[in-house]
């Protein structure tokens, strides 16, 4: 096998390993050669002073073919410039992947201390090895950065998982992806009116806990909201009576009311985005206590909402609840706008695990969290969604053949979430409340 690059080429001996060829790569054979971009650059330079000059001391002399070859060695290195300076390949972006790179370190060594394995064993030495890779860049100038980047994430979605989880989050998750989607066993109009768009609404999800449904549906643009409606009976629910609303917030401009359509209840508490921040708020509705907590780099205020069809405004931070843990799903700058999931303490309300998905969540109608497994949907049609991606903590797998088409009855989605008690999806579907029976 033979590798090439603009300067330079290497040939890889392959390993047969059952049915397949195996080669392994240094990613530094595609490395930005830095400081040879820098001589021409100084070259380019010097050739359009003499230029000048040679124009100053005769003007009457024409040089245009010069002037043209010269203009378009420069738009050439135009978007090298930009590689060098501006983008992927300076020095200030490798400090920082160094810091994130130091940091899964350290945090792959405190796996490994507390329960060693052959895994996290082979964790320490890839990253050990990174770390050299790296340490090379500085010392011959050459980055490539979007290469390591990428192997950064992958490495640091394996020490997420490596990370202590509880057993018994593991064992009742034994059969791990999702296979079928029923037809709606709930369609019904929200209890406030048809032109509430934006909500979101569900069952309890807190095992062994009562049987409670809620809505939550937002006012002031579809954007933001105050209270959420409770029911202690489905047959209430069905019936919009012998509700309570329960106050999040004095109005909904303060500042713990609800922003987004990102809203879930677990554990008698409400789950949420805080108004117009990059913060996640809890709200326990028997002792009235608030919590927030920083979600660090999360894009708000419609930067990173679901989109694929149309955008939904103000989804930019969704909230899932499954077995014992919160989960969030935003996106952010640093992993270009893909899907973020990270894995919330609900009593201490502090974020445990993260992990950094390939997905552009632009390209996608909602997403929700099945048994430690992120699912996404995409739009059909008006009438039809469909599954098509899966990313699974346990293991750090993505899957993208997922098919798993579902009905909905308006083409718009704000929320759609997925309750462990009674294993059903429960969908704030332009105004209607819809659920579904899942089956693995």
């Amino acid at each position: 096998m033979h590798s090439k690059s603009s300067y330079n080429s290497q040939r890889i001996q392959g390993e047969q390993k059952d049915d397949s060829c195996v080669c392994k790569l240094s990613s530094s054979i595609w490395a930005f050669p830095a400081v040879r971009f820098e001589g021409v650059q100084k070259h380019l330079q010097t050739c359009e002073e003499n230029l000048l000059q040679f124009h100053k001391k005769d003007s009457n002399v024409r040089l245009p073919k010069m002037e043209l070859t010269l203009k378009n060695i420069k738009t050439r290195m135009t978007r090298f410039e930009y590689l060098n300076t501006n983008g992927l390949y300076n020095s200030l972006h490798l400090q920082q992947l160094t810091e994130e790179l130091d940091e899964i370190y350290y945090t792959a060594r405190d796996a490994h201390k507390k329960s060693p394995s052959k895994e996290t064993n082979d964790l320490l030495k890839e990253l050990t090895n990174a770390r050299k890779e790296v340490e090379n860049m500085y010392k011959k100038n050459i980055f490539n950065l979007e290469t390591m980047k990428s192997r950064l994430r992958d490495l640091n979605n394996r020490v997420q998982t490596c990370k202590t989880i509880p057993e018994d989050f593991r064992s009742t998750c034994h059969q791990r992806i999702m296979s079928i989607i029923s037809s709606p066993v709930v369609t019904k109009l929200n209890s406030f009116s048809k032109s509430y768009i934006s909500g979101a609404w569900g069952r309890e999800a807190k095992r062994d806990s009562n049987e409670r449904y809620w809505e939550h549906s937002l006012v002031s643009g579809h954007k933001h909201g105050n209270t959420i409606r409770m029911y202690n009976s489905y047959e209430d629910f069905m019936a919009s009576k012998n509700y309570k609303d329960e106050y999040i917030a004095p109005s909904y401009s303060h500042k713990n009311a609800v922003q987004g359509s990102g809203t879930i209840l677990y554990d008698n508490t409400v789950f949420y985005q805080c108004y117009s921040t990059a913060e996640i708020c809890s709200f326990n509705i028997t002792t009235q206590a608030s919590k927030r907590v920083q979600l660090v780099g999360a894009g708000i205020d419609n930067k990173f909402p679901f989109c694929y069809y149309s955008c939904r405004d103000w989804t930019d931070i969704d909230l899932e609840a499954d077995q014992d843990a919160v989960w969030v799903i935003y996106a952010t700058e640093e992993n270009h706008g893909n899907i973020v999931v990270s894995r919330l303490d609900p009593l201490a309300l502090n974020i445990t695990h993260t992990w950094k998905t390939q997905l552009f969540k632009r390209s996608v109608t909602s997403t929700f969290m099945m048994c430690g497994v992120l699912y996404a949907t995409r739009f059909v049609n008006t009438y039809q969604e469909e599954v098509f991606y899966a990313f699974d903590t346990t293991t750090g797998q993505e899957i993208n053949t997922l098919s798993l088409p579902f009905e909905k009855v308006s083409a718009g989605i704000a929320n759609l979430n997925y309750n462990p008690v009674d294993r059903r999806l429960y969908m704030y579907n332009d105004g209607y409340l819809l659920a579904y029976n899942t089956f693995n």
